[in-house]
């Protein structure tokens, strides 16, 4: 049986933390939009609604409907070899997980991301939005992220990672110019200028 692969990934432009990579397997002719009622771009839920997908996404993999994961690359790996390099390295990683073999494998994919060159696959402009697979893959890697945000939160407790989830606000900007930069910021990102007004 063919497997269909949703992939989508979460914190491509925040400071600090990795960049998450979700991806959700399905066979085909599986229903994502019957099983998960409301589902839609992590981006235009509530926190709450993601957490109540996620929550049905563990359920039906517990089940074995359905298999998901969410790879993650660090902050150092995205300084040393660029986004979009970490981002094809996760994906690639979750693509051999979920689906060894890449010829009973279609792959759809949002916005630019591309999979292994051996995948039959299809990126989608807007896929996080119009296609329930990547819009659950999108919610997989958002909530796993947020939550590893908050986790670091506590080691970090001066940046304020649990509410901005690493993401340039005016706040982060602020803790930044306060502290300095911690393990976990992506140098790269840093607007240096912009830290020393």
């Amino acid at each position: 049986m063919r497997v269909m692969l949703g992939v989508d990934e979460a914190g491509r432009g925040p400071l600090a933390g990795p960049v998450a990579v979700g991806l959700v397997a399905v066979p085909e002719g599986y229903d994502v939009a019957k099983e998960f009622p409301g589902v839609a771009d992590s981006k235009k839920l509530s926190p709450m609604k993601r957490e109540k997908i996620f929550t049905l996404l563990e359920m039906g993999a517990a089940r074995g409907d359905i298999r998901f994961l969410v790879e993650f690359e660090d902050a150092e790996t995205i300084d040393k070899e660029g986004i979009a390099v970490a981002l094809r390295r996760a994906i690639a990683r979750g693509a051999r997980s979920l689906a060894p073999d890449a010829a009973l494998a279609r792959v759809l994919l949002d916005g630019a991301l591309r999979a292994p060159t051996d995948y039959v696959q299809q990126t989608i402009i807007g896929g996080d939005a119009n296609v329930p697979l990547i819009s659950l893959a999108s919610i997989a890697a958002k909530v796993t992220r947020d939550r590893l945000m908050k986790k670091l939160s506590v080691p970090y407790p001066e940046y304020g990672f649990e509410r901005h989830k690493g993401y340039g606000t005016e706040a982060h900007y602020e803790a930044l110019r306060k502290h300095g930069p911690c393990t976990i910021h992506r140098r790269s990102f840093l607007h240096l200028d912009f830290l020393t007004k």
